[in-house]
């Protein structure tokens, strides 16, 4: 259609050419006669512009562009269809008569009238429970939730013409969701990669029958299995796959019991100076219960190398008597040749460690000793550590026999010291660690 507009008295004067069969003042239509006749002078080889000037047209009122463009469109529609090609078969154009329908074709049309609008019914009534489960759980579906939700309509429930209104109704975009549909080989693949991590990370969280946290998990991998993982991505393939380390409640006691005045308080000779790079020098040492059974309770004593994180005594029993003590210095004793010259012992202002008879067996074996400040655990951190990761690897209340919990305390206290690699000890069990120390002197 040409950009040229008729005024009134141009649309008049092309009414009356009997070639026209209507005209407004944005397009003219020519009669199918006129048609025919052009495409026969224009292949005969008359110009265009002398056709219809022999017809009594004005070129200058149509315009030489409408004209170059009829004899195009109707050379073209002629080339394909012949003359049917050159008829106009608009609406309006002719009018055929109608059909008048039999009353079976009738009923056949209202049927499938009706079958029509059932089944648009029911597409309304699953957009609208799809409205609602939208509208109650967007708030708890990630972004990738919300895609594959989407993904789900779309194809599989034949809502095909519904991602628009789908994607706004979750508040995602569009082009998101496109991008999603597009990268499934590729989180396919990383799936698998991440099932495989998780599977050496589950094994690593296993090993030698206690879990343990990120930074443990590292240090196995690495130690016993070759394998370089970041703490980032154990955090996050434990996340996904929901393994879990059991967490350390804190204490809501932090003040320890004060001795008894009948007894000598020693001075703090440590002062948290617990890591002093010389195994065997810093010993750290106390006692904490462990309920097991019917309502019973047993105790654990350790002494703990300050420097290497090594255990290197402990004695349980079902009695919290001076004995206790008494029977861990006995068993550290028979380790001697690990002990520096000038050790000695750190603990708190317990009975045990401020009773006369203690005291002087430390002196019998020329050990020193040094006392937390009155309720300060602070001072002896490190073995309250132990003693929380201990018990969050070990649930004694599982346990129906005192036989069975030493079994299982002497089964954690050689892992402990040979294979739980730890941090702060550059990655390096506590036995590891004091050989390296002691190569290094």
């Amino acid at each position: 259609m040409s950009k040229k507009l008729f005024s009134d008295t141009e649309i008049q004067k092309l009414k009356q050419n009997p070639n026209v069969r209507n005209v407004s003042p944005l397009a003219i239509t020519y009669s199918d006669a006129f048609k025919r006749i052009f495409v026969e002078r224009y292949l005969a080889g008359e110009l265009p512009r002398a056709i219809f000037e022999a017809y009594h047209f004005d070129v200058s009122v149509l315009g030489m562009k409408r004209v170059e463009q009829c004899a195009n469109r109707w050379k073209k529609a002629y080339e394909k269809d012949s003359v049917i090609g050159l008829m106009d078969n608009r609406k309006g154009a002719q009018k055929m008569p109608k059909r008048v329908l039999t009353p079976e074709e009738t009923i056949q049309r209202q049927q499938a009238k009706i079958a029509l609008l059932e089944e648009q019914v029911t597409v309304l009534k699953k957009l609208e429970k799809i409205e609602g489960r939208c509208f109650t759980r967007k708030d708890k579906l990630t972004t990738d939730m919300k895609f594959q939700w989407i993904q789900t309509l779309v194809m599989d429930d034949g809502f095909t013409r519904f991602t628009s209104y789908f994607c706004r109704l979750l508040e995602v975009s569009r082009s998101g969701y496109y991008r999603y549909i597009q990268c499934q080989a590729h989180r396919k693949q990383r799936e698998k990669q991440d099932e495989i991590a998780r599977d050496l990370i589950r094994k690593a969280f296993q090993r030698r029958g206690f879990k343990k946290g990120a930074r443990s998990i590292k240090m196995v991998l690495e130690n016993e299995f070759n394998m370089i993982y970041s703490r980032k991505k154990i955090r996050r393939i434990m996340r996904k796959y929901n393994i879990v380390c059991p967490h350390r409640k804190p204490n809501p006691y932090r003040r320890i019991a004060t001795a008894t005045k009948e007894h000598r308080v020693i001075p703090n000779k440590l002062k948290r100076q617990f890591k002093q790079g010389i195994p065997g020098k810093v010993l750290l040492t106390d006692i904490t219960y462990l309920p097991y059974g019917q309502r019973k309770m047993a105790y654990l004593s350790t002494i703990k190398d300050g420097s290497t994180n090594e255990i290197l005594a402990y004695h349980v029993s079902d009695r919290i008597t001076l004995d206790i003590a008494i029977q861990t210095i006995k068993k550290l004793k028979k380790r001697r040749h690990l002990l520096h010259k000038e050790a000695f012992i750190h603990s708190d202002q317990g009975s045990h460690y401020t009773s006369p008879v203690y005291q002087k067996l430390l002196k019998k074996h020329r050990l020193g000793q040094s006392m937390s400040r009155r309720g300060n655990c602070w001072d002896n951190a490190p073995q309250e550590s132990f003693f929380g990761h201990f018990k969050d690897d070990i649930d004694s209340r599982s346990f129906d026999t005192l036989a069975a919990l030493k079994s299982k305390i002497d089964d954690y206290m050689v892992y402990y010291n040979n294979y739980r690699y730890q941090w702060n000890l550059k990655k390096m069990a506590p036995v590891q660690y004091r050989n390296h120390l002691l190569a290094s002197a």
